[in-house]
């Protein structure tokens, strides 16, 4: 039996890991994500930690958020990858440049290089959902004037947000093991739930400024166990829209 529980909200692609994010209207799901999604990342050259996680997150580089990709006109539409990047001095950059990957080396402190992955750089999943209600719910809590400005959901790095058919906050957890599909039909793009979205300091910075708060990933912890959001893998391929309607097929029912 399929529940309806919702709306697409927004959707949303990052071309290059932990840069500014792409607003979208449409966009098409593929076997690997939405196409053009984190196709692009930054390698760090010298690996110092102990887990050996190649990739350049804003988790240590804040000030990668503000990075945007940029397509100039013209550029082969069928690859969806920016052409150039805009520094936060306001620089246009190609991709694969030097000077960009001087210009983020310098700010990192040590050397990196643009790399291009044709299945993408997830952490996770190929595919994050939340809620808008998950993601007000963490402002409240959180404080500061996050209660009064509802907190940006851009700070979750979301694929997909939902607009609830019921609202209330942490409904994706009710999802786990289920398939929600995108639009009515047998052939409309679907995932399957595979797993909560662990957080981490990312949803402290602001994806503007990159200046950080704290208490918003001390709210996820205290109140959900570090975690907001869900990871999907896909099940099937098509167009995702702003506004098509979301089912849920339980898992006790797959």
């Amino acid at each position: 039996m399929l529940i309806e529980i919702g709306q697409v909200e927004a959707l949303f692609r990052y071309p290059v890991k932990s840069m500014g994010g792409e607003r979208l209207e449409a966009a098409n799901l593929g076997w690997h994500g939405l196409e053009g999604d984190r196709r692009l990342a930054f390698r760090r050259m010298q690996i110092d930690d102990r887990n050996g996680f190649p990739w350049l997150a804003a988790s240590k580089l804040p000030d990668l958020l503000r990075f945007s990709p940029h397509r100039e006109a013209g550029a082969q539409e069928d690859l969806l990858l920016p052409t150039h990047i805009h520094t936060p001095d306001g620089e246009l950059m190609p991709v694969f440049g030097e000077d960009l990957a001087t210009e983020v080396g310098r700010r990192y402190g040590a050397p990196v290089q643009m790399m291009q992955l044709r299945h993408g750089i997830f952490d996770e999943g190929t595919v994050s959902v939340i809620a808008s209600d998950t993601v007000r719910e963490i402002g409240r809590l959180a404080g500061r004037s996050f209660d009064v400005q509802s907190l940006d959901v851009r700070r979750f790095r979301p694929n997909i947000v939902v607009r609830l058919l019921r609202p209330a906050p942490f409904q994706e957890d009710e999802w786990l093991g289920g398939v929600l599909s995108f639009g009515e039909g047998d052939n409309v793009p679907a995932i399957t739930v595979t797993i909560r979205d662990e957080r981490c300091s990312m949803v402290n910075l602001d994806p503007d400024s990159a200046s950080p708060a704290p208490e918003v990933l001390k709210a996820v912890v205290r109140v959900h166990q570090n975690t907001a959001g869900i990871y999907g893998a896909v099940t099937r391929i098509g167009q995702l829209a702003v506004g098509q309607t979301i089912f849920l097929r339980p898992a006790t029912e797959k």
